[in-house]
């Protein structure tokens, strides 16, 4: 293959502690490669990025962007399809939709054009992966995961019960190769059953779950003592109880507390760090200062922010009864769906309004995560696309996060009571690019435990996304100058030059296979669909990538 050179520019590459340094970036068959030994080779094709800023690729590492509860958000708002921009047809391209919920190859067109390469669909039940590879391959040019849902799965919360952590163990293992997964998944652990059983939520990690005869902690401690003991590269992914819902800081915090002993990631933090009544939404204010000490001091536990931004955007999640309450409280159209024995579906069109103070307190705490958070490698930039904002939003929040009298200027025209209910006027720490690389590249690609993502160095792939600078740092990162996936240029002065497939990323941790029978049986009994269809040895992609299993120092 070819060799490519990315000539004389200003890298940013954390996880190799190059901070702005003038430097060539060799690249052949996909791999950064050391320069060569002879000074007189010159490689086959040259980019001069003399002035320009050199970071990795992207990894978004929580986003919805596959998958049946897609699709039907994709159905759920035509208005927003018919007034967004197209994605023409071009030598390289096909047509496609953008808007609050792109279509499948305009996703991959426009993660390309903000200059990521890597992403990660944040929660998919085993009983609908079939349909998510499908979308995945249908997803070109990125390289892509997903997370395997499994904390409201009938056979786990079983052998919770009846205290046999080796058979959790294995069924983890077994749902995330059968469905060529990349992690175990938590949403609302217990709680989604409890309501779809008719018992309604759960309020704390400590409530019995009808018919189950466990609580949530027991799911948290059990799925994540199985993740860990696996050697599963990424730790439980959890999307803790009581999202959006006033006081649920208190679940959040006993969340934390609970996985003392285990790694944890918790997800879109932002939508779990509420103060107030549950009953009075007026009481409504951040209690991020208590939950990100705590993170600071327990190194065990990651995060990513969930940020939210003004606009429409729609709300899609796991978790069916915060998509029900979401209906009741804003008055919207509403899907629900009922995946047997596992998870459940809620999507409701929503509009962050910068004349709410709820909705500017929630944009708030985002910010707020991002800037208590002492080490910028233990957080990962995120809206939770598209359910705080669309990840097209990721300049703007870099922008924000970059200069403090942006932030002050939306805190100046704010709702009456924003400032008194949350710390962000007082915080005056700026990032730099250096910090920007690792939050949206290096940090997300470690606490993923992918080794050859989110750096430079030799043997990572050849993802680059080189940068223009620009006073105006949101337009700077809108619209890289290049774009390298694999070595190859996918994307050049804003135009998207390739179509290819990018890759699957998946595990397939080791587990006693004496117990496949017993788990298959048992799924094949209690499942309408016939789960045995999954068999372990199958890839449903051409060009899968397998990801090592141990986890990452």
């Amino acid at each position: 293959m070819p060799q490519l050179l990315i000539k004389g520019g200003t890298v940013y590459d954390p996880k190799n502690n190059i901070d702005g340094e003038v430097r060539d970036i060799w690249i052949q068959d996909g791999r950064i490669i050391d320069a060569p030994s002879d000074v007189s080779t010159k490689a086959d094709k040259t980019i001069d990025a003399t002035g320009y800023v050199i970071m990795p690729g992207g990894v978004d590492m929580h986003c919805h962007i596959a998958g049946p509860k897609v699709n039907t958000a994709r159905k759920m708002m035509p208005d927003d399809k018919r007034l967004a921009p197209m994605v023409h047809r071009t030598m390289h391209t096909r047509s496609g939709t953008t808007g609050a919920v792109p279509s499948t190859w305009a996703t991959g067109y426009l993660y390309s054009g903000l200059g990521y390469t890597t992403a990660f669909d944040a929660a998919v039940p085993p009983l609908a992966a079939r349909h998510t590879h499908e979308e995945l391959e249908d997803t070109p040019i990125i390289d892509k995961g997903f997370y395997v849902m499994m904390g409201n799965n009938h056979y786990i919360m079983k052998q919770l019960k009846e205290k046999d952590p080796e058979k959790v163990k294995a069924c983890v293992a077994w749902l995330i190769n059968s469905a060529k997964g990349y992690g175990a998944k938590l949403v609302n652990p217990g709680g989604v059953e409890a309501w779809k059983s008719g018992q309604r939520n759960v309020d704390t990690l400590d409530e019995t779950v009808d018919g189950f005869d466990i609580k949530p902690r027991d799911i948290i401690q059990g799925v994540a003592r199985a993740v860990d003991e696996l050697g599963m590269p990424h730790p439980v992914h959890l999307h803790c109880n009581n999202l959006g819902l006033p006081g649920n800081h208190d679940t959040t915090f006993e969340t934390m507390k609970a996985l003392e002993g285990y790694r944890g990631h918790l997800t879109h933090i932002q939508f779990h760090s509420y103060g107030g009544d549950p009953d009075d939404q007026l009481t409504f204010k951040s209690e991020v200062p208590r939950l990100a000490q705590y993170v600071n001091e327990n190194k065990n536990l990651t995060v990513d922010v969930g940020q939210v931004m003004f606009d429409k955007t729609t709300s899609m999640t796991g978790d069916g009864p915060l998509g029900y309450f979401l209906h009741k409280v804003l008055g919207r159209k509403w899907f629900s769906g009922d995946t047997e024995m596992e998870a459940g579906c809620g999507i409701v069109p929503i509009e962050y309004r910068n004349k709410s103070m709820i909705h500017t307190l929630q944009w708030a705490i985002g910010l707020e995560w991002y800037l208590m958070v002492d080490d910028p490698w233990r957080i990962g930039m995120s809206t939770d696309h598209p359910n705080g904002g669309s990840f097209m939003a990721y300049p703007e929040i870099i922008a924000l996060l970059m200069d403090r009298g942006r932030r002050q200027e939306v805190l100046d025209k704010a709702p009456d009571g924003v400032a008194e209910r949350c710390s962000l006027a007082d915080l005056s720490r700026e990032y730099t690019l250096y910090e920007i690389a690792i939050i949206t590249r290096a940090s997300p690609a470690r606490i993923l435990g992918l080794q050859n993502k989110g750096h430079l160095g030799t043997g990572a792939d050849a993802d680059v996304t080189i940068y223009s600078r620009d006073d105006d740092i949101q337009r700077m990162f809108e619209l890289p100058r290049y774009v390298v996936n694999r070595g190859e240029i996918v994307v050049d002065d804003g135009e998207v030059r390739s179509n290819a497939e990018g890759k699957l990323l998946h595990v397939a941790p080791d587990f006693d296979l004496d117990m496949i029978p017993d788990i298959q049986d048992w799924f094949e009994d209690h499942y309408t669909i016939q789960f045995r269809n999954y068999p372990v040895d199958q890839n449903y992609l051409s060009n899968p990538e397998q990801v090592p299993t141990t986890v990452p120092s």
